[in-house]
Parts: C-alpha cells; structure tokens; sequence
C-alpha cells in the first residue's frame, strides 16, 4: 500500500498544472459552502447575544392576569413568589433585571413616529450603563422623573435634541388611551433594527402612563454568564415556579397554529394565554431561545443551502473530475501495460487511480478550509456600522463567523466519496486493461 500512495503521489506531481485546476475547483466549492456555513452559525450567535442585551437576560419570566372581560393584562403584582422562586432556583446571585415596556407614538412639532420604550430602574441595571453609549446628553441628564434616551435616527426623524419634551400617546394595560410627556435626556447611536425597538424611561413614570403600580413590572429578565446553560436554567426556573404559582407550558412538538408552523415557540406561549382561562396570575418561562425559534429556522434553511450549493458545483466539477481521469488513462495506457507486465494486480490498478483522486479531493479540501478562513478573516474586519438593518445580525457592527463542524465534516465525507465515485469508473476500465494489449497501443 505504502508503493501504491507514494506512486499516486508522484502521479499528481507529474502533471502538476492538470491537478492543480482540478483541485482548485474542490478548493473553491469547499470555500462557497464552509463560508456560507460558518456565516449561518454566526447569524445565529449575534442575534442570540444581541437579543440578550437588548431585553437584558437569557432567561425571562412574564406574568399575565385574565380580566372580567377576557384581556389578557401583562402583570407582575406579587413579587415574593418571583423572589422566592429565584432563590429556589439557586439564581440569588444571577443579574437580574425587571422592566415594564409599552407602544407610545412620539409627537414633536407636528412629526410622529412609532416607538417602543423600555421601563428600566437605571440605578440597578448595571450593565445597561456600561454598555449604552451617548452621541450627546446621557445617564448624568436624566434627573428628570420622565427622562428619555432615543436612537440617533429617532431623533433625526423628529428633528429633537437633548433638552426637548415630547408628546406621547400609548394605551394602558386595560386597553385605554392614555397622554403623557417625555423629556429627551440622550441620544444613542444608530442601532439600524433595533432603532425603533430600543428606547429607555425609568419604569416608574412609564408605568404611569400604561396603568401600572410604581413597583410593579411585566419582565425579568436573567442574564446568565453562559447561553448554553439557558434552558437548563430554565427549566429549574419553571420547576420552581410550579410548587409556587400555575405556570404555562407548551407540550413538546406542539402547533397551536398549524396553519403557521413558523411560530417562535415564545408566540405559540402567548397564544396559549389567549386561549386559556384561569385565577390570578399565570407565568410563563421561556429562554432567548424561544424568541430566536424563527431564526433558527433560516440558519437550518443556510446550512440546507449551502449542502444544495455543494452537490450543485460537486456534480459539475465531478463531470470534469471523470473526463480529465478518462484522458489520464488513455494517456497512460502503455504505462499501466508496464506495471501490469511488471506484476501490479488489476486491484492495484484500480486502487492507484482512486488513491490519486482521493488526495487530490482531500487537498483540494485543506485549500478550501484555508482559503475559507482567509476569506472569512478579512471580511470580519470590515465594518458595516451599527446603524445598518443588518446589525442584529452582526457582532458591533462585523460579521461573524463560527465554524460548524458537523456540517463541516460532513461536507468534507461527501467530497471525498463523490470524487473517488467520479473515479472509479475509469480506474475500474484501467485496471480491465490487458497487459500485452496495453504495451501495444501507440497512445
């Protein structure tokens, strides 16, 4: 065996220029595909991380009560079972953060938009101060009860400045309209997606405005120092909460909307609320793997895309793979005639051809990986701004990338047995070469 591999290695060299093309088309599809590939599991990882930040937590709990006339009212009233339930869990030491959110239309001099504004105790939320960043005004402004800190783009788009009040319209928890006013104490940079979703007023005075108590929230969020412990902690969480209070839960596999199988697994929670009735307040438990269901569907439709991609461009390179091994053997007729009168079995031959195509799919493989990690190197060192609609998807602005080795290795197996199939029909005809009919030829 040891002859036969370092004959097929001097066989490659031989014709260096001939294995250089075809194993710079390996190279390129294994490029395409790991690119794509390892782009999909950074998506996945940015909006994960993204997510996070902007609702501050891994894990969250939510409570809804039922009113007399069947709204469901967004409400946590009872905080001892929240506390107790926390320490069950063994999460006293967890950064936690409790928040109320609401809809509001922001009017200034005759111009509106739509905004979602977040309630926050900003003397607590720690993180939330180290990581917000200010193009002017900021957290040493807001000394006002009302103080609100907007994007860079809503603050162009209502043409307001640190310092403005700004009439706000929203709707209670119950439903009723309701008036109020903001005074701009910051504004941050563009967040491109996030513009419209990201804005903070301390949650006293936004619960104010949707009907709420002064203590009273709709969110805790839990961040935890590692995602991957996410839904293990919350299962605890839900486990604890269980002994405390009645709780929501989806069984396993469910649709509640077959009509719609896209659903996150948060939305087919919160259908459940509209659906169900009960007493006082019920929870619900639910991880930022639940809210990003959707997302990871797209990143299972990248990776199934990038594996089409591959046997697309491996079916192509495989029809060259065939006639380039097809010319080899025509042009190596006599030289397979002097190995075979030399002794080499007809196995042997067979076996000769197939090993010069496995190292050629393998180090066309290693040169797509490195040409990949290149590629992907330089392209994580532009920066698209924060300010993109993109920028849910990317990490401060840059692409991420983060190699999938299942899918890797798979796409590796699938070369590698694809080239030797493209060769072993010809190396099959080499080795039915008789020896004497072979040294004959003229070729």
């Amino acid at each position: 065996m040891s002859s036969l591999i370092s004959m097929a290695f001097r066989n490659l060299s031989r014709q260096k220029r001939r294995s250089f093309l075809l194993g710079g088309a390996i190279a390129f599809g294994i490029m395409i595909v790991t690119i794509i590939s390892s782009l999909a599991g950074g998506l996945m990882g940015n909006v994960a991380a993204n997510i996070a930040h902007l609702f501050a937590g891994h894990v969250f709990i939510e409570g809804v009560e039922k009113s007399p006339s069947g709204k469901n009212l967004e409400i946590i009233r009872n905080d001892m079972v929240i506390n107790d339930t926390i320490q069950a869990a063994g999460l006293s030491d967890a950064y936690i953060q409790k928040r109320s959110g609401a809809a509001v239309t922001l009017i200034f001099e005759g111009k509106k938009t739509q905004q979602s504004i977040i309630g926050v105790d900003f003397d607590k939320e720690r993180l939330l101060r180290e990581r917000v960043s200010f193009i002017k005004g900021g957290f040493d402004q807001a000394t006002a009860p009302n103080s609100l800190f907007v994007s860079e783009q809503v603050a162009k788009k209502l043409k307001v400045d640190v310092g403005d009040r700004l009439l706000a319209q929203t709707k209670t928890v119950t439903g009723q309209f309701n008036v109020g006013e903001f005074r701009v104490a910051g504004i941050m940079p563009s967040m491109g997606l996030f513009d419209q979703m990201l804005a903070y007023t301390p949650k006293a005075y936004l619960n104010s405005l949707i009907g709420l108590g002064p203590e009273d929230y709709q969110m805790l969020g839990i961040m935890l120092p590692d995602l991957t412990q996410a839904e293990k902690v919350a299962e605890n969480v839900k486990t604890a909460l269980k002994a405390r209070a009645q709780v929501f839960e989806l069984p396993p596999g469910t649709l509640i909307n077959a009509s719609n199988p896209a659903q996150s697994r948060y939305q087919k929670l919160a259908q459940l609320a509209r659906k169900e009735t009960w007493e006082g307040t019920k929870y619900r438990v639910y991880t930022i793997n639940d809210t990003i269901s959707q997302i990871e569907q797209v990143v299972q439709i990248l990776n199934t895309v990038s594996t089409v991609i591959l046997v697309v461009l491996f079916l192509i390179i495989l029809v060259g793979i065939l006639n380039t091994f097809r010319i080899i053997i025509y042009e190596r007729t006599k030289e397979i005639g002097t190995m075979r009168a030399l002794g080499l079995q007809r196995p042997d031959v067979r076996n000769l051809f197939i090993l010069e195509a496995t190292f050629l799919a393998i180090g066309g493989v290693i040169a797509g990986f490195a040409a990949a990690g290149i590629v992907m190197l330089l392209l994580s060192f532009i920066n698209f701004g924060t300010g993109t609609f993109f920028a849910l998807f990317m990490k401060n602005g840059h692409l991420s990338f983060v190699p999938q080795l299942s899918q890797s290795s798979f796409h590796v197996i699938l070369v590698v047995l694809l080239t030797m199939l493209a060769a072993y029909l010809p190396a099959r005809r080499a080795a039915k070469l008789e020896p004497a009919d072979a040294l004959r030829t003229s070729k």
